[in-house]
Parts: C-alpha cells; structure tokens; sequence
C-alpha cells in the first residue's frame, strides 16, 4: 500500500530533474514521459489527480471534427493520429464510439458540406479512422436513433471517434510514471517558489496533516493548466494572463428518457454550435456550453442557465423526452485552459504553447485527446534547458497498464468485495479497496468521483454510497471515529463545490 509519508520523505530528501506541478492529464502525461526518459521527476498535486478539468471533460478521445469548420486542420491531423494511436495503445481505456449527425432543414451546415468535410475528416486520418463516415437518408437516422425529431430532418451522416474515462486515463499515467521511478503525490499544495543554487526551491505543504516540506528541482514544470497564472504569482513573477477560462457544462439525464443509441453530434437550435449527446452508462451526457469565464477553477459549477440552454437542446432533438431540470441526475462544469484570443470561446484556438522563462517551463492550452503530443514536447524542452542529451519519447510504443484482471482478483476475495456499490451500476466494493491500496486514493471523493463515476451517475451524487463505502475504507486507512465522521463531512462539502446548481 501506498505510504504518504514515505512520498513526503522522498520528496524533500531527493534533488530532481524536474518537479511538475498539476497532476492533470498534462502533467501525469509529463511525468510518465520524462520517468521513461530517465529523468529524476517528481509529480505534485494540490488536490487529488484529475480533480480538476482532467475529470469534467466530454469524455471524448476525437479527431477533432469541429475544427474543420474554423479551417484548423493540423489540429485534426494531430487529433487524429493521437486517437488511432490511443486506440491502439489504451484499448481498455479508449474504445471506438459511433456518432449520428442529424441534419435538419435550415441548420447552419447543409448536409453536402457537411459530407465534405467529413471526406476531409476521413483524408486527415489517412483513411484509418475505424470506419469511414457514411451519408445517410432521414429513413437511415430514425433507424438509426428512432427516438430523433423526425420534423423537417433531412438526413444526416455516421462517423466514428472514441471515448475514454477521463479521470481513470490520468490516472493510469500517474501510476505508471511512479513504476518507472517518479514520485507521485496527490494533496500537496505548491506555496512558494524560490530560487537558490541554480535550483528551484518549492515550498510545498501536505494538505491532509498540514505539514510542510521543501522540494528541490533543476527546472519546475508548471501544468496546472486553469491555475497556471496562480503559478506564476507563486513565484514572484508579474503576469499578464496567460489563459482564458471557458467553461464546458454537462449535465446528466436517464438514457431511457432520452433513448440514444449511439452518440449524436447536435447543432444547438439557438444559437448552432455544436454539442453532443453521449452515452454513458444509464445516462446520457448532454454537453457542452463554451463560454468564457472568470470563475476560479475551484469554484466553477453548472449554472442554471446552462442547465436550461441543455435541456432546451436535449428537448428540441427529443421531443419524447421532455425533460425538466428536476430530471436531471448531475450536472457539472469544467474549464477548459485556452491560450488568450481576441474572439469567442468557440473560435479561440485548441492549440498549447509552451514557454520557458529561467528555471520554469510552462505548458498552457491544449485538450484531452493530445496530451501525449503535449507531454513529449514539454519533455524536450526540459531535456534541452537542462542541457541532457536528447533521448527520443517512447510514450507512442509502450501500452498503458490494464490492471482488469487484477482488480478482478480482489474482488473475487470475499462476497462484501464482490458487493455492487450502487445496484444497476458496474462499481463493486472491491475496487473502492483497490483504489485506496493501488491507485493513490486519499479521500472518499477521490473513489466515488475519480476512480469511479458513482457521484456522477446518481441523484444524491453518492452520499448513499458513501456511508456504505467509508465503513469498508476505514480500517484501511486507519480512520478513527472522528475522522469518519469528518471524511464523510468532506465529501458532502466536494459533491456540492462541484455538482451544486448555480442560480
């Protein structure tokens, strides 16, 4: 079982090549990478991996189709590579997922443009996606996704891309990084920068003890993404924004209301950008909004008005439906860390931009489906500041770890482990002990949030669950009785900071 505290020791004994700050998909990527490379790496996180953007996105590992529209093809090419080789690389974390885009009349995008751009789509991915799109007739939608608006529908086209468990994809960077020699630590918070000895000094502080530990890098490697200004201050540098806020929202409703088959790309009736309804699990995900936002990434939640201009999608495209906020199960925000643009949050670019600036290299913008790109890049900046000989990334040859069958194994120890966690969804006891004992879990939020879906994907958001699953944890780590009482506390305080409506 993981020892924090020998973590801790490792952290303020040791000098290291580069100390990354962010343990999001960016950062866990970087330090797998670098660890591959041989490099001394430490990897912190004020919160726990993945709590932040890394497990709020849309869940989509994707070529990029929307940005053919605003003429970004490079980006597609890269998306796409990167999807063909995840796919490949991660099968049990990334899975082909069709798509329908039902096209109606007097949308923004006739289906004839639509079908070209999807033959460039296809072209970009060198004919490699998992099948080619197809264009289809309005009878071949509805039998498709009988549940569709059949009103002025005038057909539409099928295409495939992928879909991943966000959160759990990071988190799988992260343990591998630490099986090849990095220190991983959730819940410690970065407090200070300073420098001394041609090394950065970090004042770092355990947030569970509220201990405090210094940390010795040759070069601090900001990927904190949202928060990457707060970095900069950290270190007594001025700044000028560096990143643009802009929320995504999704919300969650019963799939058999809905009654997708598949995954559906959908134009807003209002305004005609672009949004998905996704499968996942018993629900279905309805997302995105895209506006900027000067809401602290702490702090960002659905609002009301999010919720409304979803449901309005959802009902246009489902009549049947007829959903009312009362039917939705959860509802969360994310912010997506872009690079500052002088347009809207739907034409500001994807792209990421490092930066080198003395003894820090900072990582900002990019998305999901490209942060290996973005971690080999960072890591060949790191090698060349520190002046290393260049040794070529091997992220896009060796897999990313599948522990299935031993996470199995556990389960199958006893009946209390093999207990579903919530009846109807695929959560059993056995891997809330899995998590605590191998995937660096520190708190109830981290096993019902991150290492699963539970808070996701019910109405209490998991706080059922989470009296029956504090019983089983605690003698695992060690709880007393006030402690159970005030990691319960805990997580009802972190359902609601993320899940909670705004007015």
């Amino acid at each position: 079982m993981f020892s924090r505290s020998a973590a801790f020791a490792e952290l303020s004994s040791r000098t290291f090549d580069a100390l990354i700050v962010g343990g999001g998909i960016t950062g866990a990527g970087i330090a797998r990478d670098a660890a591959m490379r041989g490099l001394r790496v430490a990897l912190i996180d004020k919160d726990d991996f993945a709590s932040g953007t890394s497990s709020r996105s849309s869940r989509l590992i994707h070529g990029g189709v929307r940005y053919l529209e605003h003429g970004y093809l490079h980006l597609v090419f890269e998306a796409s590579a990167e999807r063909r080789r995840l796919l490949r690389l991660a099968p049990h974390l990334v899975y082909p997922l069709a798509f329908i885009w039902p096209v109606y009349t007097g949308q923004r995008l006739p289906i004839w443009k639509l079908a070209a751009g999807l033959t460039v789509y296809d072209l970009l991915s060198l004919f490699r996606n998992v099948e080619p799109h197809k264009r289809l007739s309005a009878d071949e939608v509805l039998a498709s996704e009988p549940r569709l608006n059949p009103l002025q529908l005038r057909g539409g086209v099928r295409y495939f891309d992928a879909a991943t468990n966000d959160a759990r994809l990071t988190v799988v960077n992260v343990l591998d990084a630490r099986h090849l020699g990095a220190i991983t630590v959730n819940y410690a918070e970065l407090t200070r920068v300073e420098s001394a000895s041609g090394l950065r000094v970090a004042h770092v502080v355990d947030t569970l003890t509220g201990e405090g530990f210094e940390v010795r890098a040759r070069i601090l490697v900001n990927a904190t993404g949202p928060w990457s200004d707060t970095v900069v201050r950290l270190e007594g540098r001025a700044t000028t924004a560096k990143v643009q806020g802009s929320k995504g929202s999704h919300i969650a409703v019963a799939r058999d209301r809905v009654g997708n088959n598949d995954a559906l790309t959908l134009l807003h009736p209002k305004d005609g950008r672009v949004m998905f309804a996704l499968p996942a699990g018993p629900n279905t995900i309805i997302g995105t909004t895209d506006t900027f936002t000067s809401v602290t990434p702490d702090e960002v939640r659905a609002s009301k008005d999010d919720v409304s201009y979803l449901l309005e999608a959802a009902n246009e495209f489902f009549p049947d439906a007829r959903l009312h906020r009362h039917d939705v199960v959860s509802a969360w925000a994310g912010i997506r860390p872009l690079m500052p643009s002088g347009g809207s949050s739907v034409q500001a670019s994807r792209e990421h931009a490092i930066e080198r600036v003395d003894g820090t290299v900072t990582i900002t913008g990019g998305k999901l489906t490209t942060y290996r790109v973005m971690a080999r890049q960072v890591v060949d900046v790191v090698q060349q500041a520190l002046r290393m000989p260049r040794k070529r990334a091997l992220t896009g040859e060796r897999p990313l770890p599948d522990d299935t069958s031993e996470r199995q194994r556990l389960c199958d120890r006893s009946v209390d482990l093999q207990r579903e966690i919530v009846p109807g969804l695929p959560y059993r006891m056995g891997d809330m002990a899995w998590g605590v004992e191998r995937e660096l879990a520190c708190t109830l939020g981290d096993l019902l949030i991150r290492r699963t879906h539970v808070a996701f994907e019910t109405r209490d958001n998991g706080r059922a669950a989470a009296r029956q699953v504090a019983q089983l944890v605690r003698p695992l780590f060690g709880w007393d009785a006030a402690q159970h009482q005030r990691e319960l506390d805990r997580y009802d305080a972190e359902v609601a900071r993320i899940f909670t409506i705004d007015p």
